[in-house]
């Protein structure tokens, strides 16, 4: 099935507890929305062979997610950046990034109670794809995490997903978005759709340019 071209560069920001399921859905919403998965564990694996999560190796990974996002929409290509935007620093740069390109963004806040999060965190299964790259995190640095986390303001325009609800659920809720900011052409949408639900939303036929989405650091 082809995937869903935005009619305008968008960047997907992520925000939530550490296990709310951030990467879970970036994986699976890049496979509904061509755009450029950057993730901040993987990257950060490519780069050092003993990740130590210090202020040095923060600001590395930052900035090369930060000038590949800004490489991505300048091509006109949409981002999912993959890290969590803890802060509300961290958001208006990224949201500056966005606005010099003349692309959109879009914050999404997963929504987990903490008890929940963690578990998953502690259950995590490293021949997964979402859990491949993931920090290990014990509970006094979980805790250290979500007491740095800076909840996202009113007025920095974000949609709610639940962190339990399943991905089909978390996709049409942020279709829904992006088609009420016009980020989805209604001619894309099979003639069958009830547009404003975008239920069973089905792409239009097309070709890829998957290039584009291979992400290589040498």
């Amino acid at each position: 099935m082809a995937k869903l071209e935005l009619t305008k560069p968008t960047l997907i920001m992520l925000y939530g507890f550490p296990g709310a399921g951030k990467t879970y859905f970036a994986n699976h919403i890049a496979e509904t929305i061509r755009s450029a998965h950057v993730q901040g564990d993987k990257i950060r694996y490519q780069l050092f062979e003993e990740p130590r999560y210090d202020k040095t190796e923060n600001e590395i990974v930052e900035h090369l997610m930060e000038y590949m996002t800004e490489e991505f929409l300048d091509s006109g290509v949409s981002v999912i950046y993959d890290t969590n935007a803890i802060n509300k620093r961290q958001r208006r740069r990224l949201r500056e990034i966005a606005r010099k390109k003349k692309s959109e963004h879009v914050l999404i806040w997963f929504q987990i109670d903490a008890d929940s999060a963690f578990a998953r965190v502690s259950h995590r299964d490293r021949r997964r794809a979402e859990d491949r790259h993931a920090q290990p995190l014990d509970r006094p640095k979980f805790n250290e995490i979500i007491g740095k986390m800076q909840r996202p303001a009113h007025d920095e325009d974000f949609i709610v997903l639940s962190g339990k609800h399943s991905f089909p659920m978390q996709r049409t809720a942020i279709l829904k978005k992006l088609y009420s900011l016009r980020l989805i052409d209604p001619s894309n949408l099979s003639s069958g759709v009830v547009k404003p639900g975008l239920i069973n939303l089905v792409p239009a036929s097309g070709r890829v340019d998957m290039s584009r989405r291979n992400i290589t650091i040498r």
